[in-house]
């Protein structure tokens, strides 16, 4: 037996699935209520772009059935426009920004960082060392929210639970094993991103979970993947979620990860603009049996 897997899609409210995805008829106010429900998580996207409010995240609690999983993506406010130089008080902001209102729906947060930003560990360990790991905490941090969320903050927690967060890096220079060190130190996962040959792809385990995120193997956010390589990526799965990984891994760092009798694992599928997304996650979950 291996770890809890979820495979879904990364957001949910595209103008293309209308029609293809999602019934003609269904409103767009429903959509998620719709996807939700054919897909076991989904990765909140808006929130990378623009800090959500906490009647967003209330109103998709109640829009999911139960033991629904939502993974957010992180604000790149901290990552794109920062460059994680002085992130203290906006880290605060998003943690205030509703998260807590996701309660036992809440995954992982996902960082998404530029093509342009390189591995400077002294600013990436900072960054690491903040990323609380249970709500307690988060909550702590989340009432150093800066003045102008006053009105706009969530800060209240239904009960302690644990929080996890992965990287996806872009540049080259993060192949390096100190990365790779750096991401075990804080417990912090790599995204295993397949992005068609576009940026770096790292299969490290740097974590007590995976994630996936699969934008396309042959053309960036675009190309469906073939049954074929579906079975690729249901076998490797396999092999990271009974605690074990691939033998032909692509990894940075010669030091083994930890053994585990079992991991549990997040794949989301991004290649969104020709629809293929959401199908390949139904492949994917019926290759896997689950």
């Amino acid at each position: 037996m291996g770890g809890k897997i979820y495979i879904g899609i990364s957001g949910w409210r595209y103008a293309p699935w209308r029609g293809v995805f999602y019934p003609d008829d269904l409103t767009q106010d429903r959509e998620l209520e719709y996807a939700s429900r054919q897909l076991p998580t989904i990765e909140i996207n808006g929130s990378f772009y623009s800090l959500q409010r906490p009647e967003s995240y209330a109103a998709w609690y109640e829009a999911t059935p139960r033991g629904f999983v939502f993974s957010v993506k992180g604000n790149r406010f901290l990552t794109h426009i920062l460059r994680l130089r002085d992130i203290d008080a906006p880290l605060a902001n998003v943690l205030a920004s509703g998260l807590f209102n996701l309660k036992e729906k809440l995954g992982p947060s996902l960082w998404q960082f530029p093509p342009n930003f390189r591995f400077e560990p002294a600013r990436m360990e900072h960054f690491l060392s903040l990323l609380p790991h249970d709500t307690e905490t988060a909550l702590t941090l989340a009432r150093r929210h800066e003045p102008r969320m006053a009105g706009r903050a969530a800060l209240h927690i239904d009960q302690k639970r644990s929080l996890r967060h992965a990287v996806e890096v872009r540049h080259e220079s993060f192949r390096d094993a100190n990365f790779i060190a750096l991401l075990r130190k804080y417990k912090v996962a790599l995204v295993v991103a397949d992005t068609a040959g576009k940026w770096p792809y790292l299969e490290d385990v740097t974590a007590d979970f995976m994630y996936l995120r699969l934008h396309g193997d042959k053309e960036l956010y675009a190309s469906g993947y073939t049954d074929a390589a579906l079975k690729r990526w249901a076998e490797r799965i396999r092999a990271w979620s009974t605690g074990g990984q691939p033998e032909d891994a692509h990894t940075v760092s010669d030091h083994a990860p930890p053994k585990r009798a079992k991991r549990d694992l997040y794949c989301y599928f991004d290649n969104d603009i020709k629809v293929h997304a959401p199908f390949d996650a139904r492949k994917l979950i019926s290759l896997l049996g689950l």
